[in-house]
């Protein structure tokens, strides 16, 4: 099933923007974002949905990288997946750290992910919402800051690749809180 797209807008630096409801497995991009842990143990949530759905492929390319520190990201092919590669951001556990430190590693994990698929010169990207699930990262703080990670990316990098920069979020929950922040940072650019 297709994602539908909820919002969408060019950025000042010709990066396109957007926000789609559906399955971030499904989706046909270069890269797909993982919400990881420190070890890459794709376990449960959208971890485990990769797994499940790109197969055991995934979690032995990942033992093989062994562990990832919070804040950054790693890379691996993406098994059955649509998508060519998967790249495992690592956000924080919020209860780990002060609300501040846990943005800036959740914005660092975000950057991390762009920068291996500038280097990679992957032309689209889908990111779920990192860290807000079990890890606890309150949703609306997570998409403010994801946000701002991906933009202030993009502004800093006006004529590189990822061009495509796209969140995937499955539940209508979290999506609504990320609609909420692009229209409240986009207001009247879409």
């Amino acid at each position: 099933m297709n994602a539908v797209l909820r919002f969408q807008t060019t950025l000042p630096s010709g990066h396109l923007l957007s926000l789609r409801q559906g399955d971030i497995t499904d989706e046909a991009v270069d890269a797909i974002v993982n919400a990881a842990n420190v070890g890459l143990v794709h376990g449960g949530g959208v971890a485990g949905a990769i797994l499940r759905r790109g197969g055991q492929i995934i979690q032995d390319e990942s033992d093989r990288l062994g562990k990832v520190p919070t804040g950054s990201a790693a890379i691996t092919g993406a098994g059955t997946l649509a998508a060519r590669f998967v790249i495992h951001a690592v956000g924080p556990v919020w209860r780990g750290n002060t609300p501040e430190k846990n943005d800036l590693l959740l914005a660092a994990a975000s950057t991390a992910s762009l920068e291996i698929a500038r280097e990679r010169t992957l032309d689209s990207i889908a990111f779920p919402a990192v860290s807000s699930g079990i890890f606890g990262f309150p949703k609306d703080r997570c998409a403010r800051v994801m946000v701002e990670a991906v933009t202030n990316w993009a502004a800093e990098h006006p004529d590189d690749a990822p061009r495509d920069l796209r969140f995937t979020i499955i539940d209508a929950i979290t999506v609504n809180v990320f609609e909420a922040e692009l229209e409240r940072q986009f207001a009247g650019a879409g």
